[in-house]
């Protein structure tokens, strides 16, 4: 393992390679509180690099960096997968190659350096970690649901359809809600109100949107 740590208690950092598979105790405690911080660190790592940033661009950033498939490229980067615990099915079927038991695996081991240095350190190690990535990533100028149309369209899943739910309001200060839905890749839809149609169908597709990454995100 390439981890610049050195664990005071090296049973944690046994204890955040063990999958579930191996029986218990596991690391899925310890990758409960890895996300957490995780998500916090990063959070805080995007609000200081992009300053003008919105929310919505924040968390989709966020998501870029912190979901399955990038968590387990680090564990590969650390060699994580060379120190796993796995039970003999997962062992048979090549478990310490899967993106998911990767990932899970790299998020208890941030928890385990926060249990065994504290908040500081984790912080640091995890920064460090994520400082290329983070400068590497670029703010989109693409609108909203250009951006959802194009994730779409990536994965071979029909076009997101928008609906005119209601208006309100006189002419001079109408306000439109408008609907988003989607069926694949899971159904999920957003409502969001706006002065114009056009204005409520990209907040609705930005939320859309932020549903499909947070969900790669957990996966």
């Amino acid at each position: 393992m390439k981890l610049s740590h050195r664990f005071r208690d090296p049973a944690l950092a046994e204890l955040a390679l063990t999958h579930r598979s191996a029986g218990r105790p596991n690391n899925e405690r310890l990758e409960f509180l890895g996300d957490a911080l995780l998500g916090a660190i990063i959070a805080e790592l995007l609000y200081e690099v992009h300053p003008k940033a919105s929310e919505g661009e924040l968390s989709r950033l966020r998501a870029q960096l912190v979901n399955g498939q990038a968590l387990a490229v680090l564990a590969r980067e650390l060699e994580l997968g060379d120190g796993l615990k796995l039970g003999t099915g997962e062992l048979k079927s090549g478990g310490f190659r899967r993106d998911s038991i990767l990932a899970d695996a790299f998020e208890a081991l941030v928890a385990a350096v926060y249990v065994d240095a504290g908040f500081d350190t984790c912080r640091a190690i995890v920064r460090k970690l994520f400082d290329g990535r983070v400068s590497a990533l670029r703010r989109s100028s693409k609108d909203a649901k250009t951006r959802l149309q194009e994730h779409l369209q990536s994965g071979g899943w029909p076009l997101p359809q928008y609906k005119l739910v209601a208006s309100h309001g006189e002419d001079h200060a109408k306000t439109f809600d408008v609907s988003c839905r989607i069926d694949e890749p899971l159904p999920l839809a957003a409502q969001a109100t706006a002065g114009s149609r056009r204005a409520a169908e990209q907040d609705a597709a930005e939320n859309v949107l932020n549903q499909l990454l947070e969900h790669a995100r957990e996966s």
